[in-house]
């Protein structure tokens, strides 16, 4: 029997297993291009000459566990093909299965089970309704004031405490005849602690409209002593702006709103 050599029996079967299909030769170049291990790359002239279908069962338990999806992508095609039909070269089933196999996570199709949770907001954020005060609206020219009846007793002038208990407090006073006295009562009260001060009419103070002048009319049936300026006055007394009145031990300043330069009457419709 003839040793092995050139044009022996190894190149039959080789030629052999080319003839068996013709895939012979592209698929182990596809399985050589796509797989990493290098178990294949030692293997012997013999072991590549055997016929088809012992390669095939040979080759499918060997890829690396940690790459099964080439073996499957490369022996897939030789197993779905029907006899007769065109296969790919070697080339091209290298890169088939290359591109494969290289695919990036981010380039892969991922389909969520679960819709996105993101809304969308048509029509721009909601109107916000201000229930605050309406807004200041701007006024030219010259502009009407409707006036009516009086609120309260028209203020005509003020006492100013500028000594004794109470500094600096003041009190109004009202169109007519004021009383002066401590108690809560009376229309001018001073109380601010002086007990020198009679309770009840102390003294009067009276506004007359239609003369524009105030007057101060002590009561002489009290003891307490009243003085206007350091004079103690016996009757009625007309007051001037910044006259001092000294009541008991305190004393107040007078200070007139009405008078020759305005009146209350002057505003006819305000009393209409």
């Amino acid at each position: 029997m003839p040793e092995n050599g050139p044009g022996t029996t190894e190149d039959t079967m080789s030629q052999q297993g080319l003839k068996q299909g013709g895939f012979l030769g592209s698929l182990k170049d596809a399985l050589a291009a796509a797989s990493r291990d290098d178990t294949h790359r030692g293997a012997t002239p013999a072991a590549a000459a055997e016929p088809a279908t012992q390669l095939v069962k040979a080759e499918a338990p060997k890829p690396a566990a940690a790459e099964p999806a080439k073996a499957e992508a490369a022996a897939a095609p030789a197993a779905a093909s029907p006899a007769g039909a065109a296969l790919p070269s070697a080339a091209e089933a290298a890169r088939e299965v290359k591109a494969q196999t290289s695919l990036k996570p981010q380039d892969k199709h991922m389909e969520f089970a679960a819709p996105p949770t993101t809304r969308v907001v048509r029509g721009g954020p909601p109107k916000v309704e201000i229930t605050d005060s309406p807004r200041t609206q701007l006024v030219r020219g010259k502009v009407q004031v409707k006036r009516g009846e009086f609120e309260q007793d028209p203020v005509v002038g003020w006492l100013v405490v500028v000594g004794g208990p109470g500094l600096g407090s003041f009190r109004p006073i009202f169109e007519g005849n004021n009383t002066i006295g401590r108690s809560s009562s009376q229309r001018i009260p001073l109380d601010f602690g002086d007990d020198a001060i009679s309770s009840e009419e102390q003294a009067y103070l009276r506004y007359d409209s239609s003369a524009r002048s105030f007057l101060f009319v002590p009561n002489l049936a009290k003891t307490n002593i009243v003085s206007i300026n350091d004079k103690r006055p016996t009757g009625a007394v007309e007051l001037n702006q910044m006259d001092v009145i000294t009541i008991g031990r305190t004393q107040l300043v007078f200070v007139p709103f009405c008078g020759s330069e305005f009146d209350w009457a002057e505003l006819s419709d305000a009393k209409d």
